[in-house]
């Protein structure tokens, strides 16, 4: 067999792990960004809808994306049984998982928006759903060679196939269920609900960081030329500049260094940089990653300024910076990098490619909204509801969908300090006593 065929595999197959990986780090991420009362939910279900968008993308997502068919959608190649593509240059089973892995990562930017009160039936039904009216068709657009790829757009690892498109999921999510208990007042003004833990949020970062490298350095599906590292490189760079841009903005603004939103700016200078990674210079990676990071601080306080409670702000870090990132190449593609479509706007290609990308753009977010806000839309009808009851909202998902929590040692700890405090004030009727509850 031929060196290469198999270089190319093993390079793929090891990126498609960091990918698959990565469900880790959103773990992290919306666990810590969220309450306490609802981690093990979150844990729990994020693992369930990847379990069900790979046994979709195998039934018929690989093929609706890839197979045989016409512009808008493939129609061959479903219940794919691990055959070799020729001329693909590497194992047809791992290009297969390396693409499973993109699709998981869509549906689960998608469910931030579902974070702390959807029922966990709605994630499973629309993880189906999702996974076969939404994200097929955009990725066949785009990836599989539909008509945006006859038009030259330019999305090198998905800025608007994964990330644009799980955001504007999102955002019909987050509409339909309205804003968490608590998070707004009367008169409009908002209230920070904090997640419960900082170091899970950092870790889910740092995790997610070192996974971009599989996605989007391992979108080359090849190892020659060993064009992958000068990937990366411009992946780094471009999370670097958003960390230090989204810090040095909210130190600016707030008066305060916010390491929330530092780490936002990570996420979004990663996002934005997935589009361009393989067709920008290493500056203009930097360029990309530091305006991501203060277009991430600004999109953050505009949502919440519009009643749109995000709770791990994928609308912000996945949709504006997706979109952001997918414009850049527009801007910034370079002749000798710009394999597909065609240089960008500084670079004397003037304003085709940067209209090319605006197509895609505007198509693809208004197609992943519209079909998400009705397909959810049905299932609020069907399902009567798609929200928890208020009770179940309070006492959190773990217990009301679960029934145990995610941290059961803390509350045994608050049962022994009720019953200590209940025994305590009996015998002492003049002390009042506050108890603390799982948050």
């Amino acid at each position: 067999m031929d060196t290469v065929f198999l270089l190319n595999s093993l390079w793929v197959m090891i990126s498609a792990v960091l990918v698959i990986l990565m469900i880790g780090g959103f773990i992290l991420l919306e666990t810590g960004s969220t309450r306490m009362k609802n981690a093990g939910h979150i844990a729990g279900k994020t693992i369930l809808t990847f379990g069900i968008s790979s046994i979709v993308f195998w039934a018929v997502g690989y093929g609706l994306i890839f197979g045989e068919g016409n512009s808008i959608l493939g129609f061959s190649d479903f219940f794919y049984s691990g055959y070799d593509v020729e001329g693909l240059g590497l194992s047809g089973s791992v290009f297969f998982l390396f693409q499973l892995a993109f699709a998981g990562i869509s549906i689960t930017i998608a469910f931030g928006g579902f974070a702390e009160r959807a029922k966990l039936s709605v994630y499973v039904v629309f993880a189906l759903l999702f996974s076969v009216l939404v994200y097929p068709f955009i990725a066949h657009w785009i990836w599989g060679g539909g008509w945006l790829a006859e038009h030259g757009k330019q999305d090198f690892a998905g800025s608007t196939v994964v990330h644009l498109t799980g955001a504007m999921a999102a955002l019909a999510a987050t509409l339909l269920l309205k804003p968490r208990i608590g998070k707004y007042n009367q008169d409009g003004s908002a209230n920070k609900i904090e997640g419960h833990n900082l170091v899970f949020t950092a870790l889910s970062v740092l995790f997610l960081w070192v996974g971009w490298f599989g996605f989007n350095a391992g979108s080359t599906v090849s190892v020659d030329g060993a064009f992958f590292g000068f990937v990366a490189l411009n992946t780094n760079l471009a999370a670097a500049a958003g960390t230090i841009a989204a810090l040095a903005i909210s130190w600016i603004v707030m008066g305060k260094a916010d390491i929330p939103m530092m780490l936002n700016g990570t996420l979004a200078g990663l996002v934005a940089i997935t589009a361009s990674c393989a067709f920008v210079d290493t500056w203009a990676a930097v360029v990309i990653g530091l305006v991501a990071g203060i277009l991430v601080f600004y999109s953050i306080r505009f949502f919440e300024s519009k009643k749109i409670d995000d709770p791990i702000f994928a609308l912000s870090v996945h949709g504006a910076a997706g979109v952001w990132g997918t414009l850049s190449t527009g801007f910034f593609a370079t002749p000798e990098l710009a394999t597909v479509g065609k240089p960008g706007l500084f670079y004397g290609g003037g304003f085709d490619q940067l209209g090319v990308q605006a197509l895609g753009v505007l198509v693809s977010g208004a197609f992943a909204f519209i079909v998400s806000y009705l397909i959810l839309l049905g299932m609020k009808t069907a399902m009567n509801g798609l929200r928890v009851t208020e009770e179940e909202e309070n006492i959190g998902l773990d217990i009301s969908e679960h029934g145990n929590y995610g941290y059961p040692e803390f509350v045994n700890i608050e049962a022994s300090i009720r019953e200590s405090s209940s025994a305590h004030r009996s015998e002492n009727p003049s002390l009042v006593t506050q108890r603390p509850s799982i948050n």
